[in-house]
């Protein structure tokens, strides 16, 4: 698997993650790690095709069963991204690494995954940005 540039530059080049980092938990993770909130839901597979194209609320799905495992939600946490860092605990930045959406920054959470910030979503260097400029991130 090739990560997507800039984000493959900046790991090379300037940091393999950083404290000072745009999540709000935690920084930056290093490439490979995981913030401690991250859930266990099986190996990670960066090199695996990402399985959403769209935003999924599963918390709102009704074919998503409660009370059972969903494979779908596992792949959605462990399938063709990297893990940039934490938000607010149960909430992931992912920078997708395979599929169509490939160089795009989503949010993954308990209750679903969206692109971020929306269906045009940002790439690494429009996340960093943002989190330099100081502005919200759903301005």
């Amino acid at each position: 698997m090739v990560l997507p540039e800039p984000y493959r530059t900046f790991v090379a080049e300037i940091s393999n993650g950083s404290s000072l980092g745009p999540a709000g938990d935690g920084g930056l993770q290093p490439l490979g790690w995981l913030p401690d909130t991250w859930p266990q839901l099986g190996p990670r597979q960066p090199g695996e095709p990402f399985p959403l194209k769209v935003a999924w609320i599963w918390e709102d799905d009704e074919s998503v069963a409660p009370e059972a495992p969903d494979p779908r939600i596992d792949a959605a946490f462990n399938k063709g991204s990297i893990v940039l860092g934490s938000e607010d605990g149960p909430s992931f930045w992912l920078l997708l690494t395979t599929g169509p959406r490939r160089g795009e920054v989503w949010m993954v959470a308990d209750v679903g995954a969206i692109p971020a910030p929306g269906d045009q979503a940002w790439g690494f260097e429009e996340w960093v940005r943002r989190w330099h400029s100081g502005n919200d991130w759903w301005d």
